[in-house]
């Protein structure tokens, strides 16, 4: 695999023309779309009460999501706008802006004012949820409940929408959203295990990527707000949590029983999201975890014809999840391993070939079978725009100046007690209930 790519005009005019035509494709859809997990939206169990419990949902959830056909609209299935992909593309726009690539600003009010409008309702902070009910191994999380990854996604984008139009309006709402997470959602026992439930606040879990997604907003807000009641949740949870990597570099999903699992793109959330704690708090506390953690991404989930593993131990599914994050991911870490931004190049020429169609969408998976055709606005679109825009970002910064030396005040943060304004919650076993 070709450690390094110069910065080239034919790769960056691809990445440019594939940006605009996957924006066009997902406004004239409304920016709505199917989702892998939307098979509860079907009207299916009103009309059929008998097929409304925990098998059934399961069941139904998993034949589309497999299916190479989608069978939605014969299910009566709808496209939805789901809060997450909004988010997704506002940072996503609001990146290539900032580095003065494109200027998509005239989607920005409609995007914000969607994500206002989408907000999930009866609540005091600022929270978003998914736009369909999906059912875990062991809970069913409502349509429109606010769970802390689509919550951190949604005040991410608000934040990077705020550090380049300055509305403060955005500042508000993300400081809203992180309210929700320390105030609703943390939980710590003793000295050492701490985390943010995930996906409904009575289930205490221990799920790192959550953690991670978590801590990385906390330490952005706190930032922006000179507020430093953030840091101590924060800095809690990420350490319980890189306690918890392997040896090797991996980390299991959780700590539950049923969530062994080593994969992709929550890998992928763990290195961006500690690199973002250690920029925010100007510290280099994780940066051997970090290198571990990506030579680990690194030798595990890439292939050699470009393409990447869903999972660490096998080939297939090639999902474009995983696709767009391990794009993403060496193309955030630039500053830490620089000679790895040809990774991202490599896996977007791989995509186009394989998993990109000419009417303006990304595919959802290639199986040893076949490939899975169906356009998902979250899961594929709006993380494909992401890495594109993305790594449009990376590769102009590398054109146009060279890598500093990342400013590090102290190698570990101090310690910090909670304050009065954060309630610990207590701890709860570990349950088996987590959704991809």
């Amino acid at each position: 695999m070709p450690p390094s790519v110069a910065v080239d005009e034919g790769l960056v005019g691809q990445l440019k023309m594939t940006l605009q035509r996957s924006i066009e494709y997902c406004q004239a859809n409304n920016w709505a779309g199917y989702d892998p997990y939307d098979a509860l939206n079907s009207p299916i169990f009103e009309k059929l009460w008998f097929l409304d419990s925990r098998i059934p949902r399961i069941a139904l959830t998993q034949l589309l999501k497999r299916s190479p056909v989608n069978l939605r609209p014969t299910l009566g299935v709808p496209k939805t706008q789901n809060p997450k992909a909004i988010a997704l593309f506002l940072s996503a726009f609001t990146k290539v802006a900032a580095a003065g690539i494109a200027d998509y600003g005239h989607h920005r009010t409609y995007l914000t004012e969607r994500l206002e409008e989408l907000r999930s309702c009866d609540r005091c902070y600022w929270c978003w949820g998914y736009s369909f009910p999906w059912q875990t191994r062991t809970v069913i999380v409502p349509s429109g409940t606010p769970n802390l990854v689509c919550t951190a996604f949604v005040a991410g984008a608000l934040l990077d929408a705020y550090e380049y139009y300055g509305n403060q309006q955005y500042l508000t709402m993300a400081t809203s959203a992180a309210e929700y997470i320390v105030n609703k959602l943390y939980w710590c026992d003793g000295s050492s295990i701490a985390g943010f439930a995930y996906p409904l606040p009575a289930v205490r879990n221990q799920v790192h990527n959550a953690n991670f997604l978590a801590a990385a907003l906390l330490c952005r807000v706190s930032r922006h707000t000179g507020d430093r009641k953030f840091l101590t949740p924060a800095l809690k949870a990420a350490r319980f949590s890189v306690s918890r990597q392997n040896a090797d570099g991996s980390w299991r999903y959780g700590e539950a029983a049923s969530q062994s699992f080593v994969d992709n793109f929550h890998t992928g959330f763990n290195l961006c999201s500690l690199h973002t704690i250690m920029r925010e708090l100007r510290s280099d506390e994780f940066e051997g975890n970090v290198n571990k953690g990506f030579r680990y991404y690194r030798e595990h989930f890439y292939l050699q014809n470009g393409s990447v593993r869903y999972f660490n131990n096998r080939t297939y599914p090639i999902d474009i999840h995983a696709v767009a994050q391990s794009i993403i991911t060496p193309a955030v870490l630039r500053d830490l391993s620089p000679s790895q931004i040809g990774l991202s190049a490599q896996v977007f020429r791989w995509a186009m070939r394989h998993m990109w169609d000419e009417r303006g969408y990304f595919y959802y998976r290639v199986l040893r079978s076949g490939t899975i055709r169906t356009p998902y606005m979250r899961w594929s679109e709006a993380w494909m725009v992401v890495a594109i825009a993305q790594l449009l970002c990376t590769l102009k910064q590398t054109a146009t100046k060279p890598l500093q030396e990342s400013v590090k005040v102290q190698s570990r943060l101090p310690e910090t007690r909670l304050l009065g304004s954060i309630r610990c919650q207590p701890y709860l076993p570990p349950s088996s209930a987590a959704s991809e």
